[in-house]
C-alpha cells in the first residue's frame, strides 16, 4: 500500500471518529432535556414518513413533507432556541478528557467524610448552605464570578464559609476534585413545576445547575435543617447523614475505574470483612 493511499485510510477514520463524536455528545446533552427528546422523536418520525412516501411513490404527503423540511429547520431553531443554546453550552462546558482529577478511593472516602460531616454539624445548626461538587461539565464560567479560595477540603472550612456571620456564606461553595475552588458563586434557579413552593433558593439553585451540567448539588435547608441533593435534575430530599455519604460515594466513582482502584476497592472490602469477623470474635 502506498504512502497516498495509507492517508487517505487515516483520513476516512478520521472523518468517521469527528462524526461519531459530535452524535455521542449531542446525544448525550439531548437526553436531559425533555422538549429536545421529544424534537428529536418528531424529526426521525417525519423522516421515517418522507422515506415511507417516496418508497411508496406517495405524491401528496411527500409534497407536503417537502416543505415542512424545506422551512421546518428555520422555525425549530426560531421556536427552541433557548433549548438549543442550553445544548451548546453544554457541549462546551464537557472536559473531553474527563474531570480534571480522578480521586482515588482513600481521597474518595476523605472527601466524602469531610462534607458530610460538615453538611450533618450544619444541619444541627440549621446552617444552609449550597455545595456543588464538579465532575465532568465544567463550572469554570460560575468559578471566575466567584470568589476564589483553592483550599483543602476539611469540614472545619466547610461549617466556617457558610457560618451566618461569614462574608462568604451567600451563594455556593464549588469543589473541584479534593480542593475548594471557590465560594458565593452563583447558579441559576429551576423553572420546574415538580419542585415544591415550600422549598427556598438554595434547592432551586441546587436543582437548576444539576439540569445543566453533571455536577452534584448539595443543600443544608436553613428553615429545617434537611440535607438534600440534586443530581441529573431530580431531587433527592430529606436524606439522612449515611443515606448522603452512600450516595455520594457511588456517584463519585470514576466512570472507567483503572486496575489499580479496582484492586484497592477489593482489598479494602477484604479489609472491613476481616475487621467485622474479629469484632464478632471478641
Amino acid at each position: 500500500m502506498s504512502i497516498a493511499g495509507a492517508l487517505d485510510y487515516i483520513r476516512v477514520i478520521v472523518d468517521i471518529l469527528l462524526v461519531w463524536m459530535v452524535f455521542y455528545y449531542t446525544l448525550k446533552s439531548l437526553r436531559k432535556n425533555v422538549k429536545l427528546v421529544l424534537l428529536f422523536k418528531g424529526i426521525v418520525f417525519i423522516l421515517a414518513l418522507k422515506l415511507i412516501s417516496h418508497v411508496f411513490s406517495l405524491t401528496t404527503i411527500d409534497y407536503v413533507l417537502n416543505y415542512v423540511l424545506e422551512w421546518g429547520v428555520l422555525a425549530l431553531i426560531v421556536i427552541f432556541q433557548p433549548e438549543i443554546r442550553n445544548v451548546l453550552e453544554q457541549l462546551g462546558r464537557s472536559q473531553l478528557l474527563g474531570r480534571h482529577k480522578v480521586l482515588t478511593v482513600d481521597e474518595r472516602e476523605k472527601v466524602v467524610y469531610e462534607i458530610v460531616t460538615a453538611m450533618d454539624a450544619m444541619r444541627k445548626t440549621r446552617t444552609g448552605a449550597l455545595i456543588v461538587i464538579e465532575r465532568d461539565n465544567s463550572l469554570n464560567d460560575y468559578i471566575e464570578k466567584s470568589k476564589k479560595i483553592y483550599a483543602d477540603i476539611s469540614s472545619e472550612l466547610l461549617v466556617t464559609i457558610f457560618f451566618p456571620n461569614n462574608p462568604l456564606h451567600d451563594g455556593g461553595l464549588i469543589i473541584q476534585g479534593d480542593k475548594i475552588t471557590s465560594a458565593r458563586a452563583v447558579f441559576p434557579t429551576s423553572d420546574s413545576l415538580k419542585i415544591s413552593k415550600r422549598l427556598g433558593t438554595r434547592h432551586r439553585a441546587a436543582l437548576g445547575i444539576s439540569e445543566l451540567t453533571d455536577c452534584i448539588a448539595l443543600v443544608v435547608s436553613e428553615e429545617t435543617g434537611r440535607l438534600s441533593c440534586a443530581i441529573g435534575g431530580e431531587l433527592h430530599y430529606n436524606l439522612s447523614a449515611d443515606e448522603l455519604k452512600i450516595l455520594l460515594l457511588n456517584e463519585l466513582k470514576p466512570k472507567r475505574s483503572t486496575i489499580i482502584d479496582d484492586e484497592e476497592e477489593e482489598e479494602e472490602t477484604t479489609n472491613n470483612e476481616e475487621g467485622d469477623t474479629h469484632e464478632e470474635e471478641k
